[in-house]
């Protein structure tokens, strides 16, 4: 039986859902811009394509630097208003949003469906972490903030596409509970209909925010380096992360700054094998579109046998294509869908091919299979690969691929181990799978992750659990909990951040 897309959730009719629950942010299929209060049809239109099938699915105006300089100064007014505003009533504002959010909590998850690609499970996860995670912020804040202030200005928030809810959306309101105006730039490829709801719900709760669309070069000077803004927060690569960083160096913003790295398991000694082959069908998810994924398997000799033997059935197992096609009516149980655009997938083969006449061996390649309906493009869709030893000239062997490409690189010692483990300066998260327990945690010691777990995986974490990264895989202060809190707030005079600072004489960690 062809398959269909599930009924109810076809775009014109999850477009239409959500001009009508915000109809003050669209102008028929354009999205405006939350500038200086108001929903505004300002800017140069650029074409919204959904990577599902590659269809146009609407229009986002992109500003100048003049009109976001215009934004930025009413934010900055509105922030010193805010920051007036007593604790309890800004809990009572942030909840609202909170529950206007929870109300549209379906239409928001089909939104990430179509504008990022992600099976409908996910997307309910993504929105269902940003929303439960503010409410133990409300439930703790008052401790939080006690003897603190906020910033000076607003805080300038410049995140990826992958998780617009849970890490942009649960940002900005944890900022403003703790009494900051926030300012946001649209990720450039993809979510900008979901976040542009969600702002504007935002914003009928009375919430001091703004949402702005625009290149970051064009950006840039406005939303990092303008003396208006109280912080910067960042989540993307490296590249555009260290470009924020520099223009940083002679500012005393604080700032925490996320940026890839290469996530490895490392596997010694080793025998449960059962257990590491439920971690790695999970890791799987979302195509491992997202900053903890784990790319990498760095595996000694005497154990490459037995690991294959549990790796191959997983991979051939994963499950792909359309997020909301079905045959019966049903939402389907998938592992991914596409990646976040065409252009990201020819990339990605690009870098599997060059690994491959470099001397990579390919020990799977995957098929896209038949989750599809008929004629559609799939050209922004990769089904799983893993290469034996990418040669180390190839950028497989030292950047985070950011799609579903392992790479697998064999040991004969442990300082070879930890070598292959660190190979990306740097990275957020990363794991040993090894019986010995006492073993694995003196070698944990020297991998240049933030998070090291020990026969599982590890993973960015909510509430109090802090966040961060070693090495180039991060920048600035440390976050999760009151950590994050301190960070968009003022404290004590004698107060030092903590964190990864390019200049400890003036962020010492502690």
């Amino acid at each position: 039986m062809a398959l269909s897309v599930v009924s109810g959730a076809a775009w014109a009719d999850v477009h239409a859902r959500a001009v009508a629950a915000t109809p003050e942010a669209f102008s028929d299929d354009r999205l405006l811009n939350l500038v200086e209060g108001v929903w505004s049809d300002v800017g140069t239109p650029a074409a919204l394509h959904t990577p599902v099938d590659g269809t146009l699915i609407g229009w986002l105006p992109r500003l100048d630097a003049a009109t976001a300089g215009r934004a930025l100064a009413f934010s900055a007014a509105e922030h010193r208003t805010w920051a007036r505003v007593p604790l309890a009533e800004r809990h009572a504002r942030v909840t609202a949003a909170v529950e206007a959010l929870q109300a549209e909590r379906d239409l928001l998850a089909l939104l990430l469906c179509w504008e990022i690609g992600k099976p409908w499970r996910l997307a309910c996860a993504d929105v269902d972490r940003a929303l439960d995670g503010v409410r133990w912020y409300l439930d703790e804040i008052g401790p939080m903030v006690h003897g603190r202030e906020p910033l000076p200005g607003p805080v300038s928030n410049i995140a990826s596409w992958n998780y617009p809810m849970s890490v942009l959306v649960h940002a900005e309101l944890v900022q403003l509970l703790a009494g900051n105006a926030v300012i946001a730039k649209t990720p450039t490829q993809g979510g900008a209909v979901c976040l542009t709801v969600a702002h504007a719900l935002m914003r009928r709760a009375g919430l001091p925010v703004t949402l702005l669309s625009g290149g970051g070069e064009e950006l840039s000077e406005v939303l990092v380096r303008a003396p208006e803004i109280g912080a910067v927060a960042f989540v993307g690569g490296r590249s555009n992360g260290g470009k924020v960083a520099a223009a940083l160096l002679d500012s005393d913003k604080p700032h925490f700054i996320e940026q890839e790295g290469l996530n490895a398991w490392g596997i010694w000694d080793f025998s449960q094998w059962d257990l590491l082959a439920g971690h790695l069908r999970k890791g799987f998810e979302y195509g491992k579109q997202r900053c903890t994924a784990y790319p990498r398997y760095v595996v000694q000799r005497e154990l490459v046998d037995k690991f294959l033997a549990m790796y191959l059935p997983v991979v051939s197992s994963i499950r792909l294509g359309h997020p909301l096609a079905s045959a019966d009516g049903v939402l389907p149980e998938l592992d991914f869908g596409p990646l976040i655009s065409a252009a990201k997938a020819d990339e990605l083969r690009r870098k599997v091919d060059e690994a491959l006449r470099g001397g990579a061996v390919p020990l799977h390649r995957g098929t896209l299979g038949d989750h599809f309906l008929p004629g559609q493009d799939t050209s922004a869709y990769v089904a799983p690969v893993a290469l034996l030893a990418p040669p180390g000239r190839s950028r497989l062997a030292h950047a985070e691929p950011f799609g579903p490409v392992d790479t697998i690189i064999v040991v004969d010692t442990k300082d070879e181990l930890l070598a292959a483990m660190n190979a990306s300066n740097g990275s957020l998260v990363a794991s040993l799978a090894c019986d010995d327990e006492e073993l694995a945690e003196k070698l944990a010691m020297d991998v240049q992750a933030f998070k090291v777990g020990i026969n599982k995986p590890r993973s960015r974490g909510d509430r109090a659990e802090p966040f961060g990264g070693r090495g180039a895989s991060w920048k600035g202060a440390f976050v999760g909990g009151e950590l994050l809190v301190h960070a968009v707030t003022v404290g004590p005079a004698a107060e030092r951040l903590y964190g990864n600072f390019a200049d400890y004489s003036r962020y010492p960690a502690t």
